[in-house]
């Protein structure tokens, strides 16, 4: 956790010296405001992930002497060839373009998400990959 602390301490510094140099350059409040509270919300993150880091049990990431062998081998299970992601993300774009222009398109939308959820869902129930 001290890795990812960091990296948003270094992200807090950042977006505040780039809110104080646009607020320099440009005497624009708005961009200023936004910048600088990107810089507290990274703040707070980091402020978080190092708090808790000194109370916790220092993972393989964050010690100098650790293995490769100790990191965690199980990540999950990421299906190499699976089409059901690209028709989840098609209808999402359906749902975004219903509640644009036509209810009756989200309506549209939502169904073809809800199959396409089931369909993901269920992949290896059925089929050559069922288990």
């Amino acid at each position: 956790m001290k890795v990812e602390g960091r990296i948003f301490v270094f992200a807090t510094v950042f977006f505040l010296a780039v809110a104080g140099i646009y607020w320099y350059l440009s005497r624009g409040p708005i961009g200023s405001v936004a910048l600088a509270l990107c810089g507290g919300l990274a703040f707070l993150v980091g402020f978080y992930l190092l708090f808790t880091a000194k109370r916790v049990f220092p993972r393989p990431e964050d010690r100098l002497d650790a293995e490769i062998d100790e990191a965690d081998p199980e990540y999950g299970f990421y299906s190499p060839h699976s089409w059901w992601p690209l028709a989840v993300g098609f209808s999402v774009f359906i749902v975004a373009l219903g509640l644009v222009f036509a209810n009756w398109v989200t309506v549209f939308g939502v169904t073809l998400l809800m199959l396409s959820l089931i369909g993901w869902l269920f992949e290896y129930y059925r089929g050559d990959f069922a288990r």
